[in-house]
């Protein structure tokens, strides 16, 4: 994949420190480790807010990955689109049923390292269930799903475990949930 903030030197450790210091300041703390895979597909979840991608770019510089993240594609216009690209973005035009999953898996499969957070509610608005992509990715790339959080009531953020996709979404599905059943977003309201 391309060149990001992420591995652009100076600026990268700038970011890590500015990051460290605005979590630390705001009483935010960092929770699992970086799974042990070069290729895996990131939940975001709870997703209820804007502050949830500051807050993930944060961490993403703290715990030092490289991750890209999907956004509509009207993030991606204007004079701050070549920012957002910088910033890990892809865009996406959720009006257009344009092979986005598969788009993806082949990025998966033509790179040797690639983490993709990829929110299950697809908007920060209130949904009522869970959109499938992140699914599909992760199991038409052969790659694990790791279930990256923020819980807002307690004020913590990270990585909890690695689930492996088995093919039954269903089944599946039910089981990444229960991880996020006592996690709560900025606007728990909202979060499926």
């Amino acid at each position: 994949m391309r060149h990001t903030i992420f591995d652009t030197p100076l600026v990268n450790s700038f970011f890590r420190l500015i990051s460290r210091i605005g979590l630390r300041l705001t009483g935010w703390k960092m929770e699992g480790k970086i799974p042990d895979v070069r290729k895996y597909v990131l939940i975001a979840a709870p997703h209820t807010s804007n502050w949830d991608f500051v807050l993930i770019i944060a961490m993403a510089f703290c715990f030092r990955i490289k991750v890209f993240w999907m956004g509509k594609n009207t993030l991606f216009t204007g004079p701050f689109g070549g920012i957002m690209k910088w910033l890990g973005g892809v865009p996406v035009d959720r009006a257009k049923a344009n092979g986005l999953v598969q788009q993806i898996v082949d990025k998966y499969n033509q790179c040797t390292e690639l983490v993709v957070a990829i929110p299950p509610e697809g908007t920060r608005s209130k949904v009522r269930k869970w959109k499938s992509g992140f699914y599909h990715v992760a199991h038409g790339a052969g790659v694990p799903i790791a279930l990256g959080f923020l819980d807002f009531k307690k004020k913590v953020g990270g990585f909890g475990p690695m689930f492996t996709p088995t093919g039954n979404f269903e089944e599946d599905l039910k089981k990444i949930q229960t991880f996020y059943a006592n996690i709560e977003g900025k606007n728990p309201s909202q979060f499926a």
